[in-house]
């Protein structure tokens, strides 16, 4: 049975009028329960990260100024959220949801975490709406349990996964691949394993194409026996904060891509969200949700 990881938590208070559409975290699973593509058994609540799994990706003076919520105005300006007692509880369920979801990828295929993908905190910084690296967390978590032995992080949200390169910069057992906006946030890149750097206002089939000879490239390179996958769907024409042009049919194409060649290749596979900010949220939510329909035609 394909897990998703969920948790009421997720869909945590903002302000009125903020950017970021935390809506979506109570949309996804209602939308996919309504149309019959998962059931409620497919829900797992994931418990919250300890500590000491924190501490094998994150420095502990940023982490202790999260928990202790003493991080300064400046960096919760940089995370974007207001930092309390939620949501970084929020972000340790969300991390411990995709633990949890690489174990289920060993038994099942393939697993979800329906946040996640909060591939811009680094080491010791948040930024860009993430506070703590879930995929990271978990690579880092595999590999310290001898439960992989290379992996592959597949990163396609319209933003360079700036903090997971940071992460693994000097990890040879973990390949960083990311396709994103060149002149897109993070204005300060770092140097992933493989990195795809996109031009504003790429369509459909440049896109495909590009995907289809780097995934090659880094499967070839990274010979991964785990893969983690940060779906975007900020890839959109409709995006805010995009400057891509794809099609939500393009949108579609890409997983496919990506869970068919993980699939051909026997190789677990976990996947986290990542980012969407269209105008009307129901091209957020539908995009998504492709993402768990192409998963269930293919794994279930």
């Amino acid at each position: 049975m394909i897990k998703i990881a969920w948790h009421p938590i997720y869909a945590h208070p903002l302000p009125e009028g903020h950017r970021f559409p935390m809506l979506k975290y109570e949309l996804i699973p209602e939308q996919l329960l309504h149309e019959g593509t998962i059931e409620h058994q497919n829900l797992f609540s994931p418990e919250p990260l300890s500590e000491e799994i924190v501490l094998l990706t994150h420095q502990k003076a940023y982490w202790e100024q999260l928990r202790d919520l003493t991080l300064s105005a400046k960096d919760q300006r940089r995370i974007g959220f207001p930092l309390d007692a939620q949501l970084v509880e929020r972000e340790l369920r969300i991390a411990q949801g995709t633990i949890d979801g690489a174990h289920f990828a060993m038994e099942n295929g393939i697993a979800f975490n329906v946040a996640g993908g909060t591939h811009h905190a680094g080491s010791n910084w948040g930024e860009g709406f993430c506070l703590l690296n879930d995929q990271a967390i978990a690579a880092n978590y595999l590999l310290n349990n001898n439960l992989a032995k290379r992996i592959l992080i597949i990163d396609l949200d319209v933003h360079q996964g700036n903090g997971t390169a940071e992460i693994f910069q000097h990890e040879p057992r973990v390949f960083t691949f990311s396709m994103h906006g060149d002149k897109n946030f993070p204005f300060r890149k770092e140097i992933s394993s493989l990195d795809v750097p996109l031009d504003d206002g790429l369509q459909d089939e440049a896109y495909l194409s590009l995907l289809n000879i780097n995934l090659k490239k880094a499967f070839e390179r990274s010979k991964p026996d785990f893969v983690f996958y940060l779906s975007g769907v900020d890839v959109l024409s409709t995006d805010k904060l995009g400057k891509l042009s794809l099609s939500k049919a393009a949108c579609k194409e890409r997983d496919r891509i990506v869970l068919q060649a993980c699939k051909n290749k026997n190789l677990p596979l976990q996947v986290s969200m990542g980012g969407g900010y269209s105008t009307d949220i129901k091209d957020i939510v539908d995009a998504h949700c492709n993402t768990y329909r192409l998963a269930f035609d293919l794994f279930a």
